[in-house]
């Protein structure tokens, strides 16, 4: 695990659990996949890390933290695996489909070229899936080489770009690639998803982002631009280079981020929230 955290970036945590200590309703955004769960390559095996469940289950019981997961799946996807005592709210496929706690769904609608196109591939694509795996999503089409061997994956990447990026050009549509994939959707992305969530509170209302894929850079970016006390966070395993102004590893430091969580709402005092020494957080992970 980690063992180098920076000065800057324990002084930003200190700030930032010092603020939902004295807030009255902090937003805690997560991503699903990668951040709160390992990936599977049967996404629907990726099920969250040892003790994450118990610990979004305090922090959902104590009733104060506005708790919301962004994730590039189907919004209807994420309460079945989380299996919390209460639903959350969800915003599904990168941000254009909301699912609020009492089942309402919202979904931004594509213009028409834009649906004709994605239309169009999807036909193409259960044809010849181009040797990867082809995900069929509402507003997008998605191709996956996760699993496969690098020169494979390469062969099914350059395929996928020669099909999907003169579609990008049509109205309404952009490609967005992440790890082992590529996408072609039309909506909002992660970043307009938080952009959207925290201008709905209040501008004291402390806010953070955890994510770990290229998906997630512009939910981090909002976060980093909005006037409210936040905090942006890249929880991987392996660095890269990110808009995130801390880096943790899953899963023990994305536990001992919870537990912090939770200590701070509790007010357990300065003891139980500084952090004077970078090694701390491995120590207490």
């Amino acid at each position: 695990m980690r063992q180098d955290l920076k000065q800057i970036e324990v002084e930003k945590l200190e700030s930032f659990f010092y603020s939902v200590q004295c807030a009255q309703a902090p937003l805690l955004l997560l991503d699903y996949d990668g951040t709160l769960a390992d990936f599977r390559i049967n996404r629907f095996e990726a099920r969250p890390w040892a003790g994450v469940r118990e610990l979004l289950a305090i922090i959902q019981k104590d009733k104060r933290t506005r708790l919301k997961v962004i994730t590039g799946r189907p919004a209807g996807e994420i309460n079945a695996m989380l299996q919390l005592p209460e639903p959350v709210e969800v915003w599904g496929l990168h941000g254009a489909e909301r699912l609020l706690v009492d089942g309402t769904r919202e979904m931004q609608e594509a213009p028409p070229e834009a649906r004709e196109k994605l239309d169009e591939l999807r036909a193409q694509l259960r044809q010849y899936a181009l040797g990867g795996l082809f995900e069929d999503k509402p507003n997008g089409v998605v191709m996956h080489w996760r699993g496969h061997p690098q020169r494979q994956a390469k062969s099914i990447e350059q395929r996928t770009r020669v099909l999907f990026e003169p579609a990008a050009e049509v109205n309404g549509l952009s490609l967005l690639p992440f790890e082992a994939g590529i996408e072609l959707r039309a909506g909002r992305d992660k970043g307009g998803a938080v952009q959207a969530i925290v201008e709905q509170a209040d501008a004291d209302v402390p806010v953070t982002y955890l994510g770990d894929d290229l998906t997630d850079e512009p939910a981090f970016s909002a976060i980093n631009q909005t006037p409210n006390p936040h905090l942006s966070v890249l929880m991987r395993r392996e660095w890269r280079e990110t808009a995130a102004e801390v880096w943790l590893q899953p899963p023990d430091q994305l536990r001992w981020f919870l537990r912090r969580w939770e200590m701070a709402l509790n007010r357990t005092g300065a003891a139980g929230l500084r952090m004077a020494d970078p090694t701390e957080i491995r120590l207490r992970a």
